[in-house]
């Protein structure tokens, strides 16, 4: 048990150093291509961070043999955007509240196109709904429908890069961390330390999975209720620290772009893969996390809808995890 808990601490370091140097070099691998500063957030950094929970999906629901490997892969494309949509949010508005002074804020607002993260919110909610109501009827042409969710998420990426825009003059392009002296570093160097953190971030992210399982074996807790609650907030990690980082940075228009970012894709290419290798019939658990969710991102909707957001406004957020926990804790356990 102690061997598993050092293993556990030390991934988790592991990945927040590793997300260092991520979130450097995925600015830098932005500006290389000319990207707009949030798609460098909403398509970059999420598409490489959620690698790792995805391959989770594609592992699980492709090569299970049984159903209840099957059922921790539909887990997964659940409990990821739950994750996204509740602890990530609550995380952003508590790093710029403790971190304001130093970043020298005579307020709490959340310094970002509101109504781009309105528009996103929409889009995620529209894709989930349809997710979600798929998983409670059955009828024959299911697993077709899977296009429709690559589909939509590459319409995403389409319209997220074509929009141009610029990242404010106090969000300042540090060096690359592997070229600090260089004022303008090679492409090779910026791929180089990009692709370099992302593998660690991915190995590391598998590594703190496992102890969390082992973790949970050991104090005899069910294995669903591992992957259904555990689970995910081990694999959205990343993300999470990434936007840490951003926040205390500065940044928080970037950290809010990689958490939007990564629930489109958790909305739609895990959700893809589910629907071509499983049934997608949910029971009480996960409906629970998808009303969650809805939950969380028509609050997170009627927020940035508004304009102007207090970092103190995202925090309630976070409670709804709790409330899934509860709820799957009492089903898992308690029955």
């Amino acid at each position: 048990m102690l061997l598993t808990l050092c293993l556990f601490l030390g991934s988790a370091g592991a990945i927040y150093f590793a997300c260092e140097y991520f979130v450097n070099g995925v600015e830098w691998f932005g500006q290389k291509l000319n990207l707009g500063a949030t798609a460098t957030g909403t398509v970059l950094a999420a598409f490489g961070t959620a690698l790792p929970e995805s391959a989770v999906t594609f592992v699980a629901v492709i090569f299970g043999k049984t159903p209840e490997a099957r059922d921790i892969g539909v887990g997964a494309a659940l409990g990821g955007p739950l994750v996204l949509a509740t602890i990530a949010y609550a995380v952003v508005g508590a790093a710029l509240w403790f971190n304001r002074r130093r970043l020298q804020r005579a307020d709490r607002i959340i310094r970002v196109d509101h109504k781009r993260l309105a528009r996103d919110q929409s889009w995620f909610l529209a894709i989930f709904v349809v997710k979600v109501g798929l998983g409670l009827v059955a009828f024959a042409i299911k697993p077709w429908l899977g296009i429709l969710f690559l589909a939509a998420y590459a319409l995403y990426v389409w319209r997220e890069i074509r929009r141009s825009d610029t990242a404010p003059e106090e969000e300042n392009l540090e060096p690359l961390k592997f070229r600090p002296m260089q004022a303008d570093p090679a492409m090779r160097w910026v791929v180089t330390q990009t692709v370099a953190a992302l593998v660690v971030i991915a190995a590391a992210s598998r590594l703190f999975v496992g102890q969390l399982e082992a973790m949970g074996a050991a104090l005899s807790l069910p294995p669903h209720l591992v992957a259904l609650v555990l689970s995910p907030v081990a694999t959205e990690l990343p993300e999470t620290v990434n936007a840490l980082i951003w926040v205390r940075q500065g940044k928080e228009r970037l950290a809010l772009a990689n958490i939007s970012g990564a629930m489109m894709i958790q909305a739609t290419i895990p959700s893809s893969l589910a629907l071509f290798a499983t049934p997608w019939l949910f029971d009480a658990p996960l409906i629970a996390a998808g009303i969650l969710t809805m939950a969380a991102v028509i609050y997170l909707w009627w927020l940035f809808h508004r304009g102007k957001v207090d970092a103190r406004w995202l925090l309630p957020v976070g409670a709804l995890y709790g409330v899934f926990a509860a709820f799957a804790a009492w089903h898992f356990v308690g029955q």
